[in-house]
């Protein structure tokens, strides 16, 4: 193909994009194709049919909206337009040559700021190639996010509640009958959900009282502590009734379904609402202040003697079991199977001082929480794992995949399910694991830490924190190993770091655009390299650390600490971690199922050893593809992804990409309002370093020989 040639097919090109962004739009499914019930306007959908069989395929949208097949035939004109673009006639193509920036950077892959012949001729005939058959992701279960609107006539709006009895904290007896209007909040020590709320229930305390409106806290929890509870009632100042319900007599009576419900109860014992009490935290965000008062705007209703606009809703948060329910037998029991498989694939975080936020070492535990574990394995958001599930009868290509296994999901569903838990024969417990005190990869021969505390605040949202440390190493470091610890790991959520050589001037401008040199997130903190494999520590070089703090309910101070292992001798090979982003991302406001793709020319053979995906809040689904001339091929499919989580990816076997593939990286955006996390569903959302911007960034740890000793 001559080099002038692809000027003339810039258009068709973009227009390919865009067909495959309309159709990716409305194939909802992912089964390949559109339906008159996915596209039910039926004149847009005739035209789309153009064979008339019933669905619309990607090669029907091509051909409607442009840049199907066809070379242009008039290389001639095809010339001058380059001759004119090229105007210092130098071969190539600069952006004050070509200002249509869509344009440029579609063709522009290795982002040098330059368009040369060789990309022109990869990006046309990459074009033309017809595209592999789309293969369906797997179906992808639904999350428990934030509140939904519920029917409260179901759930017992509108009928007086039972003159309970009850026992406070302090020992006091009480019943209901002695508050007037009542709410009574369903709360926890442990749950993390309840643990955001508590500076919220702290100033409805304030408020409810200025009403004559009484507050009751209720935990339902037996394995919660006495000590635990009152510490956290101190800390945030309530003195309110509290009920340590651990029979949960109180609970089963109001039918309550989660540690963030809560009730309101007029005078004449009437139920007026129940649900959550507003929309500032979910099971997977937080936000800086609430959109909807669901509790305060039914008061403000009641007291204006009215019935409130929303009277029920699902309130997200740790679900309660009330035991006796179940009617199932299993032979299923707690010592000799399920402690096994929750020691295997969940005690390491869910342990005393682990970095979950309960235990799961004990049956006291296990019973209090056994539905919330049903909803998590359930929905494939516990262990936290999103690749796509492999093939039956394939291998893992993951050396880190942690997914429940089928066997161990159905003994743990039928254990919860059945009608007793049964313990079994503790002569049948698993020996407890022995934990480590501090460092998991031994004593660290160097540790660098933050070089002050960072004050979290207790409640709302916290901008990215940007600190920098300065190394005294007065020659270079291999390390082999590192770990990240936070001094309080409740309100980390995620740490990149990266180091600078002496004398760089070190500014937080990249965003982890070029990659980082080491990562942390809840669960994935640490990483030990093979014997030969190392990152370089440069002599006198500063460390930065961009780090997302979440506040947790608690006001709270964090000065995590990064210990170093070094290598015992001079690597064969230098570990870097690369980044792939697309910074010019635009995703419209309210849109649910916004695509965005960046390809990328593979620049030498690169030898991968793992691969992360960033994004934010709207960050749904991500893709790692490989192209070449034998066509695409899936590294990585992440089909629902899960911001919480910024997991690594760890290959089995590395991978070699070979020069002059294709790597392209696939996002798929939720700008909706029915994505709970989303800070504002109106905005048109473009690349920013907060969680209320956005970010497209492929990262692929790799190594490469030092063949000359040196880097």
């Amino acid at each position: 193909m001559k080099k002038a040639a692809f000027l003339l097919l810039a258009s068709a090109v973009c227009a390919q994009d865009a067909a495959e962004t309309a159709f990716q739009k409305y194939d909802t499914d992912r089964d390949g194709k559109v339906t008159p019930d996915e596209l039910p306007q039926s004149a847009l959908f005739k035209r789309f049919d153009t064979n008339g069989d019933g669905h619309i395929t990607l090669v029907e949208t091509r051909g409607v909206m442009g840049g199907s097949s066809g070379m242009p035939a008039d290389l001639d004109q095809g010339r001058k337009l380059w001759q004119r673009l090229d105007k210092n006639t130098d071969g190539r193509l600069t952006r004050d040559e070509v200002p249509q920036e869509a344009v440029f950077a579609r063709f522009d892959t290795d982002n040098d700021g330059i368009i040369t012949q060789q990309e022109a001729r990869r990006v046309v005939e990459n074009a033309l190639k017809p595209s592999p058959p789309s293969n369906p992701s797997p179906s992808v279960p639904v999350v428990t996010s934030g509140p939904r609107v519920l029917k409260g006539t179901d759930l017992g709006i509108g009928r007086q509640i039972a003159d309970l009895g009850f026992t406070d904290l302090a020992g006091a007896p009480h019943k209901l009958s002695e508050f007037k209007s009542t709410v009574i909040a369903m709360t926890s020590a442990t749950c993390p959900v309840s643990k955001k709320y508590l500076h919220s229930l702290a100033r409805l305390e304030t408020d409810l009282r200025a009403q004559n409106i009484a507050l009751i806290l209720v935990n339902p929890f037996a394995s919660e502590s006495e000590e635990e509870i009152k510490a956290q009632l101190s800390e945030a100042k309530i003195t309110t009734t509290y009920v340590h319900d651990k029979e949960k007599a109180l609970a089963a009576a109001l039918d309550a379904r989660t540690t963030t419900e809560v009730f309101l109860i007029d005078s004449t014992r009437t139920l007026i609402y129940r649900g959550a009490l507003d929309d500032q935290y979910g099971i997977d965000y937080s936000h800086d202040a609430p959109r909807t008062r669901y509790l305060r705007d039914a008061v403000a209703a009641m007291l204006a003697g009215s019935r409130p606009a929303i009277a029920a809703t699902a309130a997200p948060g740790c679900e309660l079991d009330f035991p006796g329910r179940n009617a199932a037998q299993t032979t299923i029991t707690y010592h000799r199977d399920v402690a096994r498989i929750l020691q295997q694939n969940c005690v390491t975080c869910h342990r005393e001082s682990g970095i979950a936020p309960f235990a799961l070492d004990d049956l006291a535990e296990v019973t209090d929480r056994a539905k919330v574990i049903k909803r998590v394995i359930t929905e494939g958001t516990m262990p936290p794992w999103f690749a796509a599930p492999v093939p039956e009868g394939k291998d893992s290509p993951w050396a880190n995949d942690c997914s429940l296994s089928a066997r161990d999901k159905t003994d743990l569903l039928a254990w919860i399910d059945s009608a007793d838990r049964p313990a079994g024969d503790p002569a049948d417990a698993p020996a407890p694991l022995v934990f480590e005190d501090e460092w998991t990869i031994g004593k660290p021969d160097l540790i660098v830490q933050l070089p002050r505390p960072v004050s979290i605040k207790a409640d709302g949202y916290m901008p990215y924190q940007f600190l920098t440390t300065e190394t005294t190493l007065t020659e270079d470091k291999w390390v082999q190993g590192y770990e990240i610890i936070p001094t309080d790991r409740t309100v980390v959520h995620h740490v990149l770091v990266n180091v600078h050589r002496k004398g760089r001037k070190v500014r937080d401008r990249d965003e982890g655009t070029g990659g980082y040199w080491a990562a942390y997130v809840p669960g994935n903190a640490s990483q030990v390299y093979p014997e030969g494999f190392a990152r370089k520590l440069p002599a006198g070089a500063t460390v930065s650390f961009q780090i997302h703090y979440t506040p947790s309910g608690k006001a709270t101070q964090d000065q995590l600490r990064m210990g170093l292992i070094f290598a015992k001798s001079e690597p064969r090979y230098l570990v870097e971690t690369l980044g792939v982003p697309k910074r010019r991302i635009s995703i419209p406001p309210g849109e649910a199922n916004h695509v965005e793709v960046h390809t990328q020319t593979v620049p030498y053979d690169m030898n991968v050893m793992a691969f992360m995906a960033h994004m934010h809040v709207r960050g749904k689904a991500f893709k790692y593809e490989l192209v070449t001339t034998d066509g695409a091929e899936t590294l990585l499919d992440i089909p629902r992804y899960d911001f919480n989580w910024q997991l690594r990816y760890d290959l089995a076997r590395p991978r070699v990409l070979p020069r002059g593939a294709q790597l392209k990286i696939t996002a798929l955006y939720d700008n909706s309002a029915g994505n709970k996390a989303n800070p504002d569903p109106t905005k048109l959302v473009k690349w920013g370093a907060q969680t209320y911007d956005e970010m497209m960034i492929g990262y692929l740890e790799t190594f490469r020989p030092l063949s000359t000793g040196a880097e």
